[in-house]
């Protein structure tokens, strides 16, 4: 093995740094091309998602969704968030915008909140109809507009309404949120989470690797719970999903009892699928845990409709 091929970081099973600066993504790099899903009939343009039962003048709630990933791997492109995603426009009647934000080693945060706030903004373009995307012109409806993810995902959606509820997009209603075993972190355990210092080290490492200018695990950005802005989320509603096996089970609980402590004024749900872990229902979407995630997201999504 030549020097520059000598693993310099280990996040196995994950990704790897090698002494050279190559980031190896073990998982999570595949892509699958543009198309119109055989089984859901979900038209895919890119990022874009419509049902195929969508009629022409009809205007669907527009979900904006962030993939996970740790920053580092996966995309918006991603087997696994497609087949996710086609389920959900399906079982929803909705319209989902995709956000492929750049990635972390090579473009290290806050790059991928920028580029997600850039996305929103883009999209927001559309709201009076002459946007460049026929699609979001015909089919998003901006009074109905929500901001979802799972793990690193879920970050970038919090992190979005919190923009959201100070930086006003002209035309934009954040009506809600959708945070999948959102990936938080602290320097303070919460709930049943370990207290061994390697343990805890080891989730620094991997925040302080993406975003090397953050001041550590009482940023904000990775724990909400340090923010006094929180009361400011820009949203009336949010729906917190955790797995039981989850380690980061316990900083969804948390976050679900910040919300309700700090002042906020909106509703927020809480949703806990027993026996099983981190993003489950992208490895097993016909699992029935998995079938009831996607179901409670479109409840989510069209109360109210």
């Amino acid at each position: 093995m030549g020097s520059t091929d000598e693993i310099l970081q280990d996040f196995s099973p994950f990704f790897r740094v090698l002494k050279g600066g190559e980031v190896e993504r073990l998982v999570g790099d595949h892509t699958v091309p543009a198309s119109v899903d055989p089984v859901t009939g979900c038209g895919i343009s890119a990022r874009l998602y419509v049902p195929k039962s969508v009629n022409t003048d009809e205007k669907l709630p527009l979900f904006v969704y962030f993939h996970g990933g740790a920053f580092v791997i996966e995309t918006a492109f991603s087997p696994l968030y497609h087949c996710f995603l086609n389920n959900l426009v399906a079982e929803a009647n909705i319209m989902v915008f995709s956000v492929d934000y750049r990635r972390a080693p090579e473009h290290p945060l806050p790059i991928a909140y920028e580029d997600s706030w850039a996305a929103i903004v883009w999209a927001a373009s559309h709201s009076s109809g002459k946007g460049q995307e026929p699609w979001l012109n015909k089919y998003a409806d901006f009074q109905r507009v929500f901001f979802g993810g799972d793990s690193a995902g879920a970050n970038i959606a919090h992190n979005m309404a919190m923009l959201a509820g100070s930086e006003n997009s002209d035309g934009v209603q954040v009506e809600g949120i959708v945070l999948v075993h959102s990936y938080f972190w602290g320097k303070e355990a919460v709930g049943g989470e370990p207290l061994d210092p390697r343990s805890r080290a080891s989730m620094e490492k991997l925040w302080l690797f993406v975003n090397p200018g953050s001041r550590g695990l009482d940023d904000p950005l990775i724990d909400p719970g340090s923010d006094p802005k929180i009361s400011n989320l820009g949203c009336k509603r949010v729906i917190v999903f955790v797995a039981e096996k989850d380690g980061l089970k316990h900083r969804g609980v948390y976050y679900k009892e910040l919300l309700e402590k700090s002042g906020w004024g909106g509703k927020v749900e809480f949703v806990e699928s027993k026996d099983e872990d981190h993003v489950f229902h992208l490895f097993y979407p016909t699992n029935q845990n998995a079938v009831s995630l996607v179901r409670s997201i479109a409840s989510f999504i069209n109360e109210g409709k």
